[in-house]
């Protein structure tokens, strides 16, 4: 078994190629991404130290993109809060995987983080998880485009009232920092007193300039603007079979049209008629469920140090 242990950017750099090689989009999202975890890595150095762990054999490849949390001690997988989804990567038989989370438990620390997918669970059997929450989502199986239309008539009657009002609907990438930047300033000053609103923190605004950046034309922002102003955006991240519904902002001026609501609504019905997914991600809020045809139950990691050290020499034995 060869084991490999990167904690320095120019260490992580050397794992693009394996990293790349084991990214499976069927199984993993763009938060598993080597560009996305790159960037986490180093942005956020100071809060997260990275302990990525790539274990080889002959027959089996695995990578844990882990970081110890510099405020707690705790061990867990990078990208800081701003990684809805996380998991690990692995191939071939399970050898390579119990060896990589062998390493981790010698660091003696307590692993926390979540969310994992429920899918993702048969490459978790050796760590304890709980239930954490749902993401909320329409499935292209489900329901087509013209029958989500049809299901939220009441929305699509709001759209054609803000864009009666003088909104426009406007389709951008990525690659459009000023407007990303603006989007995540906006949100900032959205909720200024509440302790949840995570992009109060300049570090983390930032960090999504990057990001959407980094991604180009599979991030898609979209907005209703009326003139300079924005009346609603829209973050979204597309993998090949769904977009993740990622950010969402509305001018509090507009509350009695509910734009973000009605955003959400109009990315869905074109999302449905790509042929993709809409993924609302974590969280159960009311406006989600109603649009949603189905739940991913959402998982969290949590074992001591001890705990984790049981689990890993329990899988080994077996």
């Amino acid at each position: 078994m060869r084991i490999t242990i990167a904690t320095s950017p120019a260490e992580i750099e050397r794992l693009r190629p394996a990293w790349e090689r084991l990214l499976r989009p069927e199984h993993h999202t763009a938060f598993q991404e080597f560009e996305l975890n790159r960037l986490a890595a180093a942005h956020f150095a100071e809060r997260e130290s990275a302990y990525i762990v790539l274990a080889e054999s002959d027959s089996s490849l695995a990578l844990i993109p882990a970081a110890v949390r510099q405020s707690t001690g705790e061990i867990t997988l990078l990208g800081e809060t701003l990684f809805d989804y996380r998991d690990v990567l692995h191939r071939g038989s399970s050898e390579a995987l119990e060896a990589a989370w062998t390493e981790i438990a010698k660091l003696n620390r307590p692993l926390s983080f979540h969310a994992l997918r429920h899918e993702a669970r048969s490459r978790w059997e050796a760590i304890p998880t709980v239930s954490f929450a749902n993401a909320p989502l329409v499935r292209h199986q489900d329901m087509d485009c013209d029958e989500f239309r049809a299901a939220h008539n009441k929305l699509g009657m709001f759209y054609r009232r803000i864009i009666k009002r003088g909104a426009h609907f406007h389709a951008h990438n990525g690659k459009n920092k000023n407007l990303v930047r603006t989007i995540y300033d906006c949100k900032a000053a959205q909720f200024p007193q509440e302790r949840n609103n995570v992009f109060l923190d300049p570090a983390r605004r930032e960090f999504m300039v990057l990001a959407c950046e980094a991604m180009g034309a599979r991030c898609g922002i979209f907005t209703l603007v009326d003139g300079k102003q924005l009346v609603a955006a829209l973050v979204t991240l597309r993998e090949e079979t769904a977009r993740r519904f990622y950010t969402i902002y509305f001018d509090p001026a507009w509350a009695k049209f509910s734009p973000g609501v009605v955003l959400i609504y109009e990315v869905s019905a074109r999302t449905l008629a790509e042929g993709l997914d809409c993924d609302y991600m974590t969280g159960e809020y009311g406006y989600k469920n109603r649009l949603a045809t189905d739940m991913e139950p959402l998982l969290k990691v949590q074992a001591s140090a001890e705990e984790l050290a049981h689990a890993v020499s329990r899988k080994l034995a077996a």
